[in-house]
């Protein structure tokens, strides 16, 4: 697209908010450190460390899914709540629908960015190990 970083990030910011990006990216940050100390455990032959970074990275991985269902289960009730103490009428109706959507946007967009991100480190974690696993035999 045309979109620039600075569009991206302000887009991402609005969307998300900034406690998501924040916690995601700590989680992503967590299984790439965990990534590293897997692939140096294997060099080092040291099959307990191995175990160890392997358990580690696949945890912060599921937690990368835990939280995009946490952040949609979030944005369906806020959408949900802020229907309960307003009146419906013909003038009111737009900004409800306002309201509704941009939660309702925060809930699906977590679900469609953290799921796949988060089978994808899972998949990082596991192949990698596999393929060290099957190199030093």
């Amino acid at each position: 697209t045309d979109f620039g970083l600075g569009d991206i990030t302000g887009w991402a910011l609005k969307v998300f908010g900034s406690a998501f990006l924040l916690m995601i990216s700590s989680l992503v940050f967590l299984v790439f450190f965990c990534w590293v100390r897997l692939t140096d455990a294997h060099r080092r032959q040291c099959r307990q460390d191995a175990e160890l970074w392997l358990e580690s990275g696949l945890h912060a991985a599921n937690g990368v899914s835990t939280l995009a269902l946490t952040f949609t289960l979030l944005g369906i009730s806020l959408g949900i709540g802020s229907l309960a103490g307003q009146e419906l009428t013909p003038d009111t109706v737009q900004a409800i629908i306002q309201s509704l959507t941009k939660h309702f946007s925060l809930a699906f967009m977590t679900t469609v960015v953290g799921l796949p991100l988060a089978a994808l480190l899972r998949a990082l974690m596991s192949i990698s190990h596999a393929c060290q696993e099957a190199n030093n035999m």
